[in-house]
Formats: structure tokens, sequence, C-alpha cells
């Protein structure tokens, strides 16, 4: 099945570049506020990954499905989620999308098609294949879309679900986010193959490589995967390959990253790469990215302050709406 190339257009590459502005700001200010001790849980930032989360994402179409990890809150943006929902349910308050019960990134809406984060990886692999399995049973032409990071590719229900999609041709993309350390674990500790997408020959699916810091990549082949699977053409395993510059929660200092990789990767800063490239083909000058700047900084206070004069939940709550045998 042959895909057309993507080129996306000045409203889409716009749109794009709002997301991840939003998604850069609202992690600064959730770092500042865990470490003024403001939050009553933790925190678990995606900078560096801010380019595959936007772009994989945007790539999605009204009524396909996101499954995102505990770390993917960028990738949420494109599909509706607020500045107002992050900071309600950081700040744990009764008008939260999990209205007070859950903490960090824990949040989601089927309504939107994202299902809520867990931090317990590549859970939501079987779930995603799940649901496009149900979406083929149903005749409907619904993409779904799991993530996780290279660590968790060391289970079984990450190989369980490439095999169950591949079987029955299945509409999923799988997207595997390395980011270089599974908690403080380097990948050439985990496996032998240098690229996980390697791992998709196994299992008759093609394995991508993408620039995990280039939004224009990781937004074109991942489009090209949502509708080949959209059309028939079955699941598609994307490895995107980037570094998370900060530590894999809060109270990590990440000093297990060398300082030389580090200052590697902050220099293919993927926020500052997509301005570059807006900037190169008149897209962006700096008058709009001030707007910008200052458009996303104004939506992060306003959502800040909604949160802090939000109310707690009742104690009632704490027993709604949760399993109970």
């Amino acid at each position: 099945m042959q895909i057309k190339p993507i080129e996306p257009g000045s409203e889409e590459l716009m749109k794009m570049y709002y997301y991840i502005r939003l998604g850069r700001a609202i992690e600064e200010r959730l770092e500042l506020l865990y470490k003024g001790g403001k939050l009553p849980g933790a925190i678990y930032l995606g900078r560096g990954q801010d380019a595959i989360e936007v772009g994989a994402s945007y790539a999605l179409e009204e009524g396909d499905v996101l499954a995102p990890t505990h770390r993917d809150m960028i990738a949420q943006l494109p599909r509706g989620l607020t500045a107002k929902e992050v900071f309600t349910n950081h700040y744990a308050r009764a008008n939260s999308l999990t209205r007070g019960k859950g903490e960090a990134n824990y949040q989601g809406d089927l309504k939107r098609g994202l299902f809520a984060t867990v931090s317990m990886l590549p859970d939501f692999y079987p779930v995603a294949t799940g649901a496009a399995l149900a979406f083929k049973l149903r005749g409907e032409k619904r993409v779904a879309m799991p993530f996780c990071g290279e660590g968790a590719t060391a289970r079984g229900d990450f190989h369980e679900s490439l095999n169950i999609a591949s079987i029955f041709n299945l509409a999923v993309v799988f997207i595997v986010i390395n980011n270089g350390f599974a908690y403080s674990t380097p990948p050439h500790k985990e496996m032998k193959v240098s690229d996980v997408a390697e791992r998709a020959c196994a299992y008759a699916m093609p394995g991508i490589v993408v620039d995990g810091n280039n939004v224009i990549e990781c937004y074109q082949e991942t489009k090209k995967a949502v509708e080949r699977a959209r059309e028939g053409g079955g699941p598609t395993l994307i490895e995107a390959k980037t570094l998370r510059t900060r530590g894999h929660a809060g109270h990590d200092a990440a000093k297990y990253i060398p300082k030389e990789l580090l200052e590697e990767w902050e220099k293919k800063d993927p926020v500052e790469r997509f301005e570059k490239y807006l900037v190169d083909r008149g897209f962006l000058d700096e008058a709009a990215k001030k707007a910008m700047v200052e458009r996303v900084t104004q939506e992060v206070e306003e959502a800040v302050k909604f949160a802090e004069e939000s109310p707690y939940p009742e104690a009632k709550e704490a027993v709604t709406d949760v399993y109970r045998e």
C-alpha cells in the first residue's frame, strides 16, 4: 500500500507549534511548583520528548484513541486536554478529570479518545490492541495508538500485543519513545539490538526509526502509519530516538545521565529545532514567537490560578467510581 508523502500546511504547523510550546510551558511550571512543595503528588516530565509526543498525537483524527504513559501529558494536548485540566489534576481538585483521585498526569477522557494514563508499562499496549480489535469487529475505520518506553519492550505484554495486532491485521500504531534510560538503565544493558524497531520484523510489520527531536519527521512518519492502518494495512512499530533530559520523576536528579550526553542532546532541543524550521521557511518571526510565548504563559498562569482556587473533593468521593469486589 502506497501512502503519499505528507506535507503539513501552515495552519497545521502553527497548531503543532502551539501545542509544543504549551506543553513546554506547562512542564516548566509544574517543575517549579513541585520544587516549591505546592503539589501533593509526583511529576513525570517529558522534556526532550516533546517532538514525538506532539507529532504522533497530531497525526490522529477524531474517533481515534490515544493510550499514553504517565510521562506523555504533552501528547494529550492535541487531543483536547487543557492546561486547566492538567493543573487541577496535579492539585487533586474536585473538578479535575479524576475528581481528585488521581495524581500527576494520571488523567484521561474516553469522550476525546484519551485513555487515562498509567505508569505500569506497557500495560496499555494490550488495551490499545483490544480497542483496535473492537474497531475491526464493528467495521470502524479508527486507529489506536499506545505509547511506551524502550525499557517496556522487554516485557511479555509488549510482544503479545504486537503478535495479536499482526495476526488480526489491526489498526494499531505502536509508539516506542526510546528516551535513553529505563529509569536509570541505558538501552545497551537492556537489549542486544541497536534499534527497538528491528523487533517489528518478527511480527511481519513495518519497523520505523524516527528522529524523536524532529517534529516534522515524527508527524510525517506517524501520519503515514496511521493512514496505512486506517485503510487496512495493519500495524506499525515506530521507535523515536531521543533523550529524557529530566529525571524519571521530580525527585530524581538523573545523576546517572553523563554530563556530556546531556549537553549533546540539549543542543538538539525539539522546541528550538522546530522554531528554527518555522523561521527558515518563513512561518515564524520574532514577533510571532514572542506572541506565542506570551499566549501560552498567560494560559498557564490562568490555569494555575484556577486550580489553586478550585475546591478539594468531599470525603465521600473517595469511594465513588472506584472498583470494589
